[in-house]
C-alpha cells in the first residue's frame, strides 16, 4: 500500500470523537491485506511503545508524584482492560460468518493486544522495573479490574459462549468501544502537554478504536435490516448492558485517578501554560468532576449516535 488511508494515518486521521461518530467503515475494506498495509506497514511504522521516538517523556514525569501516579494508575487499568479485550474477541473470532468478518476481528485481535503492550511499555518508560511491572500492576489496578473489568468479561463472554457473533459484536462495539473510546479521547487531551509520549500512546489507540467501532457498527447495521426479527434480542441485550455499566464503579475510579491528576497538574502549571483541553477552556481551569462529566457524557452521545446507526434507537 503505498498511501496510507486518511483515516489511520497520525496527521489526517479524525479524533475519537468525530470519527466515532462520523465516519463509515466496513469488514471489507479493512481486511487483513488492510490492517497489513495501512496499519502495520503504515501508521505504526517507526513508532517505539505506540509513539513517535522523539516523542519526549519529562523528567518531572519519571519523579514520585501525583502526576506519575496518575499516569501510572491510568495505563496499568488501561493495560489489563485491552489484555481482557484481547482474550474476549479470541472468543469471538471462531464466530464470525464470513472471511471479511473473520480478517477484521483477528485484526482487532492484534490491536488490542498491541495496546496492552503498549501502555505496559510506557509503564517500563517511567522507570517500574520489568521484574516489577506485574506486581505494580496488581497493586495500583488490579481491585479496579476485578470490580469494574470483571462483571463486564463475564456479562460478554456469557454472550459469546451462547455461540452468539452478532451479540458478541453489540457488547464489544456498544459497552466496551463506545466507553473507551472517548475516555482515551480525555486522556490523548490531558497528557498533550505533560507527557507527549503518553498523549501520543492514546492517539494511536484511538485511531484503532475508531476504525473497531465504525466497522462493528456496519456489521450489526446489516444484520439488523436483514434480520429485523432480532432486533429485539439485541435491544434488551444493550439495556442490560448499560444498566450493568450503570451499577459499576467506573466514577469512583476515574474520581481517584483525576484527582491525582489535578494535584500534580497544578503543581506543573507552569508547563500547562494557557493550554486549552477543549476550546475555551483551559486544561488548568477545569476540575476533576468536569472531565469526568466530559468523558461520560462524550460515552454516552457515542453510543446513541451509533445506536442510532446501526438501527437500535429502542436501546437509547
Amino acid at each position: 500500500m503505498t498511501e496510507i488511508p486518511s483515516e489511520v494515518a497520525w496527521t489526517t486521521a479524525p479524533g475519537v470523537l468525530e470519527g466515532a461518530r462520523t465516519l463509515e467503515l466496513s469488514p471489507e475494506q479493512c481486511d487483513l491485506d488492510y490492517w497489513l498495509g495501512a496499519v502495520a506497514g503504515g501508521s505504526l511504522r517507526g513508532l517505539v511503545h505506540g509513539h513517535a521516538p522523539d516523542a519526549a517523556i519529562p523528567d518531572f514525569m519519571r519523579r514520585p508524584g501525583p502526576l506519575r501516579d496518575a499516569v501510572v494508575e491510568e495505563f496499568a487499568f488501561q493495560a489489563i482492560a485491552e489484555e481482557k479485550a484481547t482474550r474476549a474477541i479470541a472468543a469471538l473470532v471462531p464466530l464470525t460468518p464470513d472471511i471479511a468478518c473473520m480478517e477484521f476481528y483477528a485484526t482487532q485481535l492484534l490491536d488490542e493486544a498491541r495496546h496492552a503492550r503498549t501502555y505496559r511499555g510506557h509503564l517500563l518508560e517511567l522507570g517500574i522495573p520489568e521484574a516489577e511491572l506485574p506486581t505494580l500492576m496488581e497493586k495500583v489496578a488490579g481491585q479496579d479490574a476485578r470490580k469494574v473489568l470483571f462483571p463486564l468479561e463475564t456479562f460478554g463472554l456469557g454472550v459469546l459462549a451462547k455461540g452468539d457473533f452478532y451479540g458478541g459484536v453489540v457488547v464489544l462495539t456498544v459497552l466496551v468501544e463506545g466507553v473507551i473510546a472517548p475516555t482515551t479521547e480525555l486522556s490523548e487531551r490531558k497528557w498533550q502537554v505533560l507527557d507527549p509520549a503518553a498523549a501520543q500512546i492514546q492517539r494511536g489507540a484511538g485511531i484503532d478504536e475508531i476504525r473497531h467501532l465504525t466497522v462493528g457498527s456496519t456489521i450489526v447495521r446489516r444484520y439488523v435490516a436483514e434480520q429485523p426479527q432480532q432486533k429485539d434480542r439485541l435491544v434488551e441485550l444493550i439495556v442490560r448492558g448499560r444498566e450493568m455499566w450503570q451499577r459499576l464503579p467506573l466514577t469512583k475510579m476515574l474520581e481517584r485517578h483525576e484527582a491525582l491528576f489535578q494535584e500534580g497538574m497544578l503543581d506543573r502549571a507552569d508547563v500547562i501554560g494557557d493550554y486549552e483541553i477543549w476550546p475555551g477552556r483551559r486544561l488548568l481551569d477545569t476540575t476533576p468532576d468536569e472531565r469526568i462529566d466530559a468523558a461520560l457524557r462524550w460515552s454516552k452521545e457515542t453510543q446513541d449516535v451509533r445506536l442510532t446507526y446501526m438501527g437500535l434507537t429502542e436501546a437509547i
